[in-house]
């Protein structure tokens, strides 16, 4: 049962290809890269974002909603039916925000460098550089929405 309290059959998620595109946002947020995503995982995605630390009761209440075995994780597949009753892409467009940090709708190359940082994965200023090209976008400009989501597509698929 979904938090809204549809109910979603396993061949809905099995036969729908918009929900295998959620790999890589369930990615962003398994920061140890473990396969599941923990309290940890979280708050290390949202330190890297807030001055003031990540909302331990947000936190509480993202685990709560999506751990429906009760075991301390977010496995894929209960990621997976969490968003199913959600628009997945407006899950990648709130990643987006929380990456974008002054908010002008780009990911700079600050931005960039500083979640590949905040997520345990140090890159080089070379690697941000190419990360932005790859995305379709330039130094000075960064990349937008759309090129994040090429970048993800291309990780993904490596």
């Amino acid at each position: 049962m979904c938090p809204t309290g549809l109910t979603l059959s396993t061949t809905t998620l099995t036969s729908s290809s918009s929900f295998s595109d959620l790999r890589p946002a369930f990615d962003v947020l398994d920061a140890d890269r473990d396969g599941k995503i923990s309290k940890d995982d979280l708050r290390a995605f949202y330190a890297g974002f807030s001055s003031s630390g990540p909302d331990e009761s947000l936190i509480r209440a993202m685990m709560s909603a999506a751990d429906s075995n009760s075991d301390g994780f977010v496995e894929y597949h209960e990621f997976e039916r969490v968003l199913a009753c959600q628009n997945p892409s407006g899950v990648m467009e709130d990643v987006f925000k929380v990456m974008d940090r002054d908010g002008d709708g780009k990911l700079s190359h600050e931005d960039l460098k500083s979640y590949m940082n905040s997520a345990g994965f140090p890159a080089s200023d070379d690697d941000i550089a190419a990360m932005i090209k790859l995305g379709g976008g330039d130094e000075a400009q960064g990349v937008d929405y759309a090129g994040l989501l090429k970048i993800l597509a291309v990780d993904q698929a490596s």
